[in-house]
């Protein structure tokens, strides 16, 4: 400065900018409490500063502090939550991290993926974990990834399912290489008195039928599914459960005595739910188990039974060969035995698989069972032109029935081929539209490209017009 006045001057001035500073900082705060669209102005630049710096050198201040007075008020009435307005959040992979470093600080040894072992850790890091824990934040992907995991570990095999099918089968006799499907009800100590041994018999009993409820529902479900997804993933299920021997294994299942399996009474009624929340447990006795409940049947087999019929229509429909082993296994009368459950949707089924195999089983066996002929004219849905009732020599000939099968695989594998492998070798390859793949791949170029090259660019890019605008209009 050229003298002590330009240099008080200058410090006012430096004081009088700090000042403003504040005060428009100040007034931009109460602002943007207000204004909605604070975030899309937040970054102004320097120059805008000081040109709003300048732009205010005049202003009075008393009529700024009059301003300020007037914005106050409206701002001390609004109240903010204090803290972030959002929560922190810690991966299960960022505990596991955690621990596996304290872990080794201070014992020597890691214990992989737990998480809840915090023996020999100090105090701190407890706290630590609890707080990590506590604001642990598990996303849907890490769900999906940990179902596939277990999936991977337990997968869902339908020779699985009819393994245990065929182990619960009421008809079933224990062999050593059967699946174990009672090491769940089975005690560690062997009952002594007979109550005990009857309640036992009764929770066996009640666990296999669980276990054929869930299996048929199961496979029904399968195949409805995949039915509605795509014809070919049905008959891919279908095809697997028929080589499977599920057709036999379900005619097994039906040739016992089905009254007495639907009638079977293996259930405590103060044990079931809800009796057994609203009122007292009371003391079992042998009178309280050999009552039962007072429905007349039990609802777990009927349903289980139509699963299974419904399963078996599924398979042999349209099917003359998986038809045809229905009549080698001999399974009129087993169904027929079937039809003395007087209920009105397992007879529906039942004179379905019937209906089918009427024209493979003889005029003699029609005649002397004209009581199920009319059963299944009365109950089952015709077509227009079936000839269910009378034995067509075109469609009884048992000719071709594996060249069927065949066909239908053929097809099968057509379509997984097509829809899920990874390298087709075929006509039909799916094209490729990733840039950087495309450009990548090394194109063999003729010998004499190599000469023409410049000629090509002259006469190809460099002389034909572009039209961008149509290029923009069309893309």
């Amino acid at each position: 400065p050229a003298s002590a006045g330009d240099l008080m001057e200058q410090q006012q001035k430096r004081g009088r900018r700090r000042r403003r500073v504040l005060v428009k900082q100040d007034s931009l705060d109460l602002y943007n409490e207000r204004d909605p669209f604070k975030n899309e102005e937040a970054g102004m630049d320097e120059e805008d500063n000081d040109d709003l710096e300048n732009g205010t050198e005049g202003e009075d201040p008393l009529e700024r502090d009059s301003v300020l007075q007037t914005l106050r008020p409206n701002a001390e009435k609004v109240s903010f939550p204090k803290g972030l307005p959002w929560a922190p959040k810690v991966r299960e992979k960022d505990i596991e991290n955690f621990l596996e470093a304290s872990r080794s600080k201070f014992i020597g040894f890691t214990l992989g993926h737990d998480t809840d072992t915090l023996v020999g850790l100090p105090q701190p890091i407890h706290e630590s974990v609890k707080t990590l824990k506590q604001h642990k934040y598990i996303s849907i992907a890490d769900v999906q990834i940990k179902n596939e995991e277990d999936l991977e570990r337990c997968p869902v095999s339908l020779i699985a399912l009819l393994k245990i099918l065929l182990a619960a089968a009421p008809t079933s006799k224990a062999k050593t290489d059967s699946i174990n499907i009672l090491a769940d009800v089975l005690p560690e100590e062997m009952p002594i008195t007979v109550l005990q041994s009857m309640e036992l018999g009764m929770d066996v009993n009640r666990h296999k039928e669980i276990i054929v409820k869930s299996v048929s529902a199961l496979l029904l479900l399968l195949l409805k599914h995949f039915k509605l997804n795509h014809i070919y993933q049905f008959e891919y299920v279908s095809q697997h459960l028929v080589f499977a021997n599920c057709i036999p294994l379900i005619l097994k299942f039906f040739n016992q005595n089905i009254m007495s399996y639907i009638c079977a009474k293996n259930s405590i009624s103060v044990l079931d739910y809800p009796y057994c929340t609203v009122h007292e447990l009371p003391e079992l006795t042998a009178e309280t188990l050999e009552a039962g409940d007072n429905s007349q049947f039990c609802w777990r087999n009927l349903y289980s039974c139509i699963n299974l019929l419904r399963v078996l229509n599924k398979l042999t429909k349209w099917k003359h060969s998986r038809t045809m082993m229905l009549v080698v296994f001999k399974s009129a009368p087993i169904l027929k035995r079937a039809l003395k459950v007087k209920q009105a949707m397992m007879q529906l089924y039942v004179l379905k698989l019937l209906k089918i195999q009427t024209k493979y089983l003889g005029r003699q066996w029609r005649k002397s069972n004209m009581k199920t002929m009319s059963a299944i004219y009365q109950k089952v849905r015709h077509r227009m032109n079936d000839d269910w009732a009378y034995g067509n020599d075109i469609d009884a000939r048992p000719w071709d029935f594996q060249a069927e099968e065949c066909i239908l695989r053929a097809n099968i594998e057509s379509f997984n081929n097509r829809r899920y492998d990874q390298n087709p070798g075929w006509e039909f390859a799916s094209v490729d539209n990733c840039l950087q793949s495309v450009l990548g791949q090394r194109v063999e170029l003729p010998e004499d490209f190599h000469y023409t090259y410049e000629l090509w660019l002259e006469r190809e890019v460099f002389s034909q017009p572009i039209h961008w605008e149509d290029l923009l209009h069309h893309h």
